[in-house]
């Protein structure tokens, strides 16, 4: 599986294009908007957008996903149910945050813990981390040792848990029984930032690091 990260919007949202090497099948995961970057970059790789990713329903990661759906003609799966409240009000998400004009949306298949997602020949398991949105689901490919975890965790930090549905203990809890499981040598595409590690932050995330919790 290869993956390019996509800054957009305003918030620097890392939206990333994934795809299988065997196929030319990808996936959108987390369109927040600009979509006309987005576009070209699906253009310059020559690949076959199947299907949209989601991992939460906060505007800067969902908030062009209903546009980007009209204008491939392809489903969106995620995130956790959970999230429908976000989802149904990213127009007044959009509208408070100055974002241009969004669309709630339907996803057409919510996700759940032990689910699968494909693209092409590639699979990847879903996992439910709520914390920083009730609905937060994040994708892990245990093939690549790739996970793509949205605003759960981030190189020296993790998400944030004051908006709207947020919970610190179950956030910290989902980083430690969800994600470091999954081994150290996972390499994590964060929602905004650089990627790291699963082992790195166990070291050094001065908000997760084993040497804080005994």
């Amino acid at each position: 599986m290869k993956a390019v990260i996509i800054p957009v919007t305003p918030f620097a949202q890392n939206c990333s294009l994934i795809w299988c090497e065997e196929t030319n099948k990808a996936a959108v995961v987390d369109p927040g908007g600009d979509l006309e970057h987005i576009l070209k970059v699906i253009g310059d790789q020559k690949v076959d957008v199947e299907k949209i990713l989601i991992t939460h329903g906060h505007l800067d990661h969902a908030g062009g996903a209903a546009e980007l759906k009209e204008k491939l003609d392809v489903p969106i799966e995620g995130p956790h149910k959970e999230d429908k409240f976000l989802i149904d009000d990213l127009p007044d998400q959009c509208a408070k945050y100055g974002f241009p004009p969004s669309y709630s949306f339907t996803p057409d298949r919510w996700l759940e813990e032990g689910d699968t997602v494909t693209v092409g020949q590639e699979v990847m398991d879903v996992y439910y981390c709520p914390g920083h949105t009730p609905g937060h689901i994040i994708f892990n490919s245990p093939t690549n040792r790739v996970a793509i975890v949205g605003d759960v965790l981030f190189q020296g930090s993790i998400g944030r848990t004051d908006l709207p549905g947020g919970n610190h203990d179950d956030l910290i809890n989902s980083i430690r029984t969800k994600l470091w499981p999954l081994g150290d040598d996972v390499t994590f595409i964060p929602g905004h930032g650089n990627t790291s590690t699963f082992g790195q932050e166990r070291q050094m995330n001065p908000f997760v690091a084993d040497l804080n919790f005994g």
